[in-house]
C-alpha cells in the first residue's frame, strides 16, 4: 500500500489535475522526490533554487507538521497521507481546513 499525497488546489495543473498522487517512499523527501519525478513542473512551486522547500510550503504526515518532526527525514509508512499546504496570505482557514479534510479522507 503506498503513501497517498494531497495536491492541493493551486498546484493541481502542475500534478495532471490530480487531486492525490499515489507513491512508494520511506521519508518525506523520498515521496516528495517520487511526486516531482512524476510531475517535474510541479518541484519550482515546491523548491527554491537551492534546492529547499521553499518557505511558504508546508507538509505534514497525516496530521503531524514535518518542520516538528525531523523535516523531510520523516519517515513514512504506507498508508500514511502527506498534505501539502502552502501558506497563503488571508486564506490560512480556508487552506487548514482543505489539509484537515485531506488527512480525515486518508485515515479512512
Amino acid at each position: 500500500m503506498p503513501v497517498n499525497i494531497f495536491i492541493p488546489t493551486a498546484l493541481r495543473n502542475y500534478a495532471g489535475g490530480s487531486d492525490s498522487v499515489a507513491v512508494e517512499a520511506g521519508t518525506v523527501d523520498g515521496a516528495l522526490d517520487a511526486l516531482t519525478g512524476r510531475y517535474p513542473d510541479l518541484k519550482k512551486h515546491l523548491y527554491n533554487d537551492e534546492g529547499k522547500l521553499r518557505h511558504f510550503v508546508n507538509i505534514y504526515v497525516n496530521d503531524e507538521d514535518i518542520r516538528y518532526t525531523e523535516k523531510g527525514a520523516t519517515p513514512i509508512k504506507d498508508g500514511d497521507a502527506l498534505s501539502i499546504v502552502p501558506s497563503i496570505a488571508g486564506g490560512a482557514a480556508v487552506i487548514e481546513e482543505e489539509a484537515a479534510q485531506a488527512v480525515e479522507a486518508g485515515s479512512r
